[in-house]
């Protein structure tokens, strides 16, 4: 499916690709159940900014003093917490994934009520900052890091997208680390009015570019529902992924849509934004299925890792059959042959082609993928 194609049918009744004016949770609660394939937060801070911030010169900071920032106690903004997370658990897929940024000032609140409320966190992954701002009164350690929470809806969800070679190719064919060194936003990417910052917080592309390439598949619905200026929009069309904004500043929204309207990625295939096949994520394959395309036959023996003394007989169901009578999957058999507590059959077994050569089964199985693609 190219990325431009909808996934599903209820996708279009969810408005995508728009950012929604209001309310957080009203609008979160008003979409559909498990509509969504991967959330990003960036939900105020509560700073709790107590005096104005001077540098030593006596100048002002521009420090995040708006009033989405301001609330009335601990208490208040663990009850808006609970409210925004339990709302975006509803309208997450069951394979879906959360990820939510924050600082000291809040995080650990945030931690615990996402496990209060039965997500099951995966990751904390630490922003470092190259160009933190720097502690101006010289009292406390510099703060140089933000940190983000990436959870899966329940300790029991099996499946989640995480593309794993895609942030190994990233990190230079290294395993990427939960440590990534990204500067704030700064330049040309800040959006601004009148040369003064539009937002105060706003995040950086390449930040958001890590989120949803590892977490979310071309054509993907990516919800913000804090969108700020748009930075999850804007990587996420960048990528062939759809988003749903939530915003309840109109000037956010404009300068977030202006931002967005003036991307205009090329319509390619899945693989240019980040689509990997992987063993995991490629469509289930059973064993009787060679035999059901002439590949193999009912009676043909397999070798388990090419040892002639370690046979078994295919049987017309799929299912394998011992020198001693037992019977069970590729994966059963060559665990009790090979002694081992579990065996991946494809990897294991070895079949013999018309001039006697030993060959792994896998390659029949991918030979049979190859075809369901419409490869020849």
């Amino acid at each position: 499916m190219n990325h431009h194609q909808q996934s599903g049918s209820a996708a279009s009744d969810l408005l995508l690709d728009r950012i929604h004016h209001g309310d957080c949770c009203e609008i979160l609660n008003s979409l559909p159940e498990k509509c969504v394939d991967l959330v990003f937060a960036d939900p105020p801070y509560n700073l709790q900014l107590q005096n104005t911030l001077l540098r030593p010169n006596l100048t002002i900071v521009d420090a995040v003093d708006d009033e989405w920032d301001q609330f009335d106690g601990f208490a208040a903004y663990d009850q808006f917490t609970r409210e925004w997370l339990s709302a975006c658990r509803r309208i997450l897929k069951d394979t879906g994934t959360l990820w939510v940024i924050g600082s000291y000032h809040n995080i650990y609140r945030v931690g615990s009520i996402l496990q209060d409320l039965g997500y099951w966190i995966l990751n904390d992954v630490i922003w470092v900052k190259t160009n933190p701002m720097p502690n101006f009164r010289g009292v406390r350690f510099t703060n140089a890091h933000e940190t983000l929470l990436w959870c899966k809806k329940s300790k029991d969800q099996k499946r989640y997208i995480f593309n794993y070679h895609a942030m190994k190719m990233v990190n230079d064919e290294k395993q990427m680390r939960s440590d990534w060194e990204i500067s704030l936003c700064t330049g040309s990417e800040r959006l601004t009015i009148n040369g003064e910052k539009l937002h105060a917080t706003q995040k950086p592309e390449a930040l958001l570019y890590r989120v949803i390439l590892s977490s979310s598949n071309p054509g993907d619905v990516v919800l913000d529902p804090f969108f700020g200026t748009g930075t999850t929009g804007a990587v996420a069309k960048r990528l062939g992924r759809h988003f749903i904004g939530i915003e309840r500043d109109e000037k956010y929204i404009r300068g977030a849509q202006a931002r967005i309207d003036a991307i205009q990625p090329p319509l390619l295939d899945d693989e240019v934004y980040g689509k990997y096949e992987t063993k995991r994520s490629a469509p289930r394959i059973a064993f009787a299925t060679l035999l059901e395309n002439g590949l193999l036959m009912p009676g043909q023996k397999l070798y388990f890792r090419k040892d002639s003394q370690k046979s078994a007989t295919i049987l017309a169901d799929g299912s394998l059959r011992t020198d001693d009578g037992e019977r069970g999957s590729i994966h059963r058999i060559g665990a009790k042959l090979g002694n081992l507590p579990a065996c991946n059959g494809w990897e294991n077994w070895y079949y013999q082609d018309n001039s006697g050569s030993l060959h792994v089964l896998n390659l029949l199985r991918e030979r049979i993928r190859k075809a369901q693609n419409g490869a020849p």
